[in-house]
């Protein structure tokens, strides 16, 4: 197994892909005419490919995920070494990495005070829905069971995550969904469904109030955001927007529950994107960055207020949290994501995040100048969008295959960068960037060069 694993002809590999493999977001009829592309090696922001091809890596895994980059051979050796000693127990029991982990993630969480650990976003999400649904039959009558959530957010994959999700297009064919989850308006104020309003951002808020109102608040136990939306378009929360949202959960007493799974870990310059806001959640989830994809871990984390409700009444065998993830045992996942803090510390990552997000968003900035088919950029720290336009003044989006034909085209110049996808139906139009945190001046200008090369050959310059 591992003289196949590290053979230099791959060629045996990719047939065995194309046999074999279902691969995710992906349409397989190219896959009869084309070979599929098969990754092999990263370092840094750069990976290789079975062809030898190199390519600068702009969205961190593809899905914002490798946040201290490829190739980081400490984090391997406390994995190793902790596989070797204790590799998985049942979540029911602790771990020597899942104790220490618990107590540096919550200090780096002021307010917040119990980590539940499962293995994907989807199943952090849904463990938040189920605490809700618990707390509403214990605490009030099976009411406040609805959970509300915003167009435009993702929440998963699975059947309760995509009834929670905003994005029509990933929902599609995957209903009937679970009753109880409720939409309210996005946050979009280049995409304003009020016109041209002043305090975009106070109306944005009440609206969540009036869909509560409609609701019964009685009913309503509740809401889940991104703090920045991520996959629907790299949305920021426009000003005066979250200090409303917090007064409504507080005034309706409504759990907030913030989805960090893409920009928590220092995505946004700080540990997490909540924290740019001066708000305090009740409930937030997290992934992908938690171990930069070392390891498969995510982590539900709660308040005090919260893990109380469910040790009241020892005597009552249906009180605490029925639930378990069999994978949120192991242990690779604590001890890789302690070594990722690590690193994120000690090479100041959330510093170069701000700086290099600066220094992004004004190239972006410049190539708008440039370029009329740019919209609107958008972002915080190294989560950024771009939004594409075939007209700035109607703000016609520029048709899907053209957006994909940026991407294509930055490809072509070495450089993979990221699009909305099958997400909001005429709305796809979105380039996204989120690259690794210890990201270069040099290498962010290459991304953005790429950026503009490839404009010009699809759009023109």
């Amino acid at each position: 197994m591992e003289d196949a694993l590290n053979r230099n002809d791959l060629q045996g590999v990719i047939e065995a892909d194309r046999a074999h493999v279902w691969h995710h977001l992906s349409q397989h009829k190219q896959y009869e005419t084309v070979d599929p592309r098969v990754i092999v090696e990263g370092k840094g922001l750069r990976v290789w490919d079975a062809t030898g091809r190199e390519t600068l890596d702009a969205v961190s895994g593809g899905v914002w995920t490798v946040n201290v980059g490829y190739g980081r051979e400490s984090i391997a050796n406390v994995v190793r070494d902790q596989l070797l000693k204790m590799n998985y127990f049942a979540g029911a029991a602790g771990s020597v990495p899942g104790a220490l982990y618990a107590e540096a993630l919550i200090g780096t969480m002021p307010g917040m005070s119990r980590v539940y650990y499962s293995n994907s976003g989807s199943e952090a999400n849904e463990k938040a829905y189920k605490m809700v649904r618990q707390i509403a039959h214990r605490r009030h009558g099976g009411k406040k069971w609805k959970i509300l959530y915003r167009e435009r957010d993702y929440h998963g994959t699975t059947i309760a995550a995509l009834a929670s999700g905003g994005q029509e297009e990933r929902k599609a064919m995957y209903g009937p969904f679970p009753a109880g989850f409720v939409a309210v308006p996005h946050c979009l104020e280049y995409r304003s469904q009020w016109g041209d309003v002043a305090d975009y951002g106070l109306r944005a808020a009440n609206a969540i109030e009036e869909v509560i109102l409609r609701e019964g608040a009685d009913s309503v136990g509740a809401i889940i955001l991104e703090p920045v939306t991520a996959g629907g378009g790299v949305i920021t929360p426009p000003e005066g927007y979250w200090p409303r949202v917090q007064e409504i959960c507080r005034k309706y007493d409504l759990l907030l529950i913030i989805d960090e799974v893409v920009c928590g870990v220092g995505r946004t310059g700080l540990w997490f994107g909540y924290q740019n806001y001066d708000i305090q959640p009740d409930i937030v989830t997290m992934a992908k960055g938690v171990a930069s994809g070392y390891a498969a871990i995510s982590c539900t984390v709660t308040t005090e207020r919260v893990f109380e409700m469910f040790k009241d009444d020892p005597e009552d065998p249906m009180s605490y949290f029925r639930d378990i993830s069999t994978f949120g045992g192991c242990t690779a996942g604590p001890a890789a994501a302690l070594e990722n803090m690590r690193i994120i510390q000690d090479e100041n990552l959330m510093g170069n995040t701000l700086a290099m997000g600066d220094r992004l968003m004004d190239n972006l900035q410049r190539l708008m100048e440039k370029h009329p088919v740019i919209g609107d950029v958008r972002g915080k720290g190294l989560f950024v969008g771009a939004e594409l336009v075939a007209d700035r003044t109607s703000k016609e989006a520029l048709p899907e295959k053209m957006v994909a034909a940026v991407v294509a085209g930055a490809m072509k110049r070495g450089v993979q960068i990221g699009m909305t996808n099958r997400s909001v139906p005429g709305l796809n139009n979105t380039l996204c960037l989120s690259p690794a945190l210890m990201v270069t001046a040099d290498q962010i200008d290459q991304i953005t060069d790429a950026i503009d090369g490839a404009i010009t050959e699809v759009v023109g310059g």
